[in-house]
């Protein structure tokens, strides 16, 4: 008990240090049940942990309303004495004797639950709060927790922010507001590139020549598909010309570079701010425990998990396109892969909001098994497993859309099938482009309108649900008596315990918030991040979308944080701890992902082979026509019903008078004996010459981008320099006074 009254006393010297120069007030509040509603040896157990804090002197004030026992925790000011020196002389805090200072030490919230764990377990105390400040929390509610505050864009004040709520939560809105502001450029060049494919739209080629033709195609499954006309995907091959054009290369590239410049322009960013409040040295100490094999043992055996989940995605789509097929609704019928592609879409959204409590509890489980020694260890492990746990989850099913679809189903008479009776999606003639884009989309969409829905809506509701139940009883409890006393600035320490207490029922009826609140946010942004950069080269408008999600997510998580919820204890760092190696990890796989995507899933390569080599500009001197004609026809095989196996495919398509003697198929084989054709082999060839060439290249301008913009600014460097050369000479002088001092006392 004495270890956790110690802690207790630091952590509450650790909360007074930073409040501004305002009269002493309650920094915690501890809620319990009253006396009879718990047993007698938990009460023991709660009077003893009391009675050990006022033997401290600290002040606790004790008020009983409706059922709830509250204790009010208030620290002297002598008892801050003893770490004025260490915060004085430490590089870390920089600390010059001026409490409006936002100075925080080593010992958090989350040590003082520890503290605490048994008595919470055990139903000694309820739960503990950090209350908020009135006269701070409307300062941030005018300037930065308010719709009006949307029109100010990228504007934040951040040195607020971090006087308030810590450094912490300052650097994550510091962060956020960088990578909105960063996705301007980013967004412009994006509707740029959609812009070209849509100047386009009318005049090409490719697509009059998809809309315009009579091939007769094979069937897309085995029972009750007959066959259809390639002009069926008119559609779908001006979709494809909107995303698969010469400008998504460029505009890949341009997104693998912002990705570094982004980041890096950010620890330029982030050096200036923790320069301004003097915490570039601080460092906070982590557990360098090793996980143990059963641990990753583990690890390895969920994400396998996890990956045959996206297995199941694509079997569920196969039976939706098959049951589809068979349905006695044309529309159905007609359509049966895009609403397949649809479905799975949405059903991809449905799994990825499961999985995540999923994840969450199994992210803590294992760190709990772990057992590190330190909450940064235990929080570091914690972001990289549920990251990692997040990433699989979402990107797995993507993964399949963009480099396996279309890609192992086989060909007439030789057809590759689940369990030997379903056979495999298949891509339309404009490529599998257009069904990554639309699962890109949909997913995007949904994610971020319903999150923020939801994560606005329901603390919103609850909080209101709790107002109105507790509205009467307040009334009753602060009555007339110091009305005038509640109206005042929150620096009146003079308050009857009615109004006392009513401040601290509205800080108890907020929604909880714990270590990991923020976590919650900075996942959601950089999964996002992830989004926007991975695949972008098939979804250009991405960046547009998480530009004018930011900007109304800030303000949803500024009035969440301010209004709607317990205040966060503040928390000193110099930076947004393991995310930036995330970010960078995210970076180099959207380069090797873009690559993959362009050279593998787009036809960009074989639309430049045939222009330069197969194509009527390669092949004749003829200038009337233009380069990319006949090239949708180039890229069609022919299935002879003569065949057997092919006849054997689709047997019940003849069985049902279908007088067909061929059908095309898109694949690069002979007519005569399905084999693979040079052409194959060539683009094939180019495909992995291009991502190799692609990756090279994109990681050389980031490797040259990361040199040639340093991480600290000249004047970061050179401010540090004369902050510790003033506190030198000042430590210089005053030990001069003291010795000066000492010899005429001799």
């Amino acid at each position: 008990m004495h270890i956790k009254c110690s802690l207790l006393i630091l952590f509450v010297s650790s909360c007074f240090i930073q409040r501004k120069n305002l009269p002493r007030l309650y920094d915690y509040v501890l809620v319990a049940e009253k006396m009879e509603d718990m047993e007698d040896q938990i009460f023991k157990k709660q009077d003893a942990f009391i009675c050990e804090l006022k033997q401290k002197n600290i002040k606790v004030t004790k008020i009983e309303r409706a059922g709830k026992v509250f204790f009010g925790i208030c620290a002297p000011e002598e008892m801050f004495a003893k770490y004025k020196y260490l915060l004085k002389v430490s590089d870390a805090c920089n600390w010059s004797g001026d409490l409006s200072n936002m100075i925080n030490v080593s010992i958090h919230y989350f040590t003082l639950k520890e503290c605490l764990r048994d008595l919470l377990y055990q139903g000694a105390f309820e739960s503990i709060f950090c209350l908020h400040e009135k006269k701070e929390q409307k300062k941030l509610r005018t300037k930065w927790a308010s719709w009006f505050a949307v029109m100010k864009l990228f504007q934040q004040p951040v040195t607020d922010i971090k006087d308030y709520f810590g450094e912490k939560v300052a650097l994550y809105y510091l962060w956020l507001g960088w990578y909105t502001r960063m996705l301007v450029p980013a967004a412009v060049i994006g509707i740029v590139v959609f812009l070209y494919g849509l100047a386009f739209f009318n005049t090409s080629p490719l697509i009059h020549e998809v809309c315009d033709s009579n091939i007769i195609m094979c069937p897309r499954c085995d029972i009750r598909c007959s066959v259809w006309n390639l002009s069926d995907t008119c559609s779908n091959a001006k979709v494809s010309q909107l995303f698969d054009n010469e400008g998504t290369v460029a505009f890949a590239m341009f997104m693998a570079i912002w990705a570094t410049l982004f980041l890096e322009l950010w620890k330029r960013h982030l050096a200036l701010h923790v320069s301004k409040w003097k915490v570039f040295d601080w460092c906070e100490e982590e557990s360098s425990d090793i996980p143990t094999c059963a641990a990753s043992w583990f690890l390895l055996i969920y994400l396998v998990v996890i990956i045959g989940l996206a297995h199941a995605l694509v079997i569920c789509r196969v039976l939706t396109a098959i049951l589809l097929s068979q349905s006695e609704w044309d529309f159905f019928r007609d359509h049966a892969n895009t609403i397949a592609m649809l479905s799975g879409a949405v059903l991809h959204y449905i799994t990825i909001q499961v999985m995540t409590r999923i994840n969450k509890i199994v992210a803590f489980k294992l760190c709990e098994f772990e057992k590190t020694r330190s909450f940064a260890a235990t929080e570091k492990r914690f972001t990289v497993k549920m990251f990692t746990f997040q990433f699989f989850t979402l990107f797995s099913s993507l993964f399949y859309v963009a480099f396996f679809l279309g890609r192992f189903n086989g060909y007439p008479g030789n057809y590759v099938r689940i369990g030997g009776k379903w056979r495999l999606e298949e891509c339309h003639p404009s490529g599998c482009l257009t069904d990554l884009f639309i699962q890109m989309a949909v997913i995007l969409v949904l994610k971020q309108t319903i999150n923020n829905i939801f994560e606005f809506t329901v603390p919103w509701l609850k909080l209101c649900l709790k107002r109105t139940k507790a509205k009467t009883m307040r009334k009753k409890m602060c009555g007339n008596c110091c009305r005038k006393a509640c109206r005042e600035e929150e620096g009146n320490f003079d308050l009857c315990n009615p109004c006392m207490l009513r401040s601290w029922l509205e800080n108890y009826d907020l929604n909880d918030v714990n270590a990991f609140s923020l976590f919650n946010e900075f996942l959601e942004m950089v999964l996002q991040f992830s989004f926007t950069t991975i695949f972008v080269a098939a979804f250009p408008l991405a960046p547009l979308l998480a530009l004018i999600n930011n900007i109304f997510e800030i303000r949803l998580d500024a009035i969440k944080m301010v209004n709607l919820e317990r205040r966060l204890v503040p928390k000193k760092t110099n930076d947004i701890g393991v995310w930036t190696r995330i970010l960078e990890a995210v970076g180099v796989m959207a380069v090797i992902a873009n690559g993959l995507v362009i050279g593998i899933s787009s036809d960009f390569i074989p639309r430049l082979a045939y222009r330069y080599h197969y194509g009527p500009c390669a092949t004749s001197n003829s200038t009337s026509l233009d380069c990319m004609t006949g090239y949708i026809n180039n890229t069609l095989a022919t299935a002879f019903m003569s065949n057997d196996k092919v006849r054997e495919d689709f047997k019940e398509l003849i069985d049902n008078g279908y007088n067909i003697t061929q059908c095309s198929y898109k694949d690069y084989r002979s007519d005569e004996d399905q084999s693979l054709t040079s052409q194959f082999w060539l683009i094939l060839a180019l495909r992995f010459a291009f991502v190799i060439l692609f990756e090279h290249v994109v990681v050389m301008c980031k490797f040259i981008a990361a040199w040639f913009i340093p991480d600290n600014p000249i004047r970061v460097k050179n401010n540090r320099l004369n902050d510790k050369l003033s506190r030198l000479k000042k430590e210089l002088q005053e030990a001069n006074a003291i010795y000066d001092s000492r010899s005429t006392d001799v």
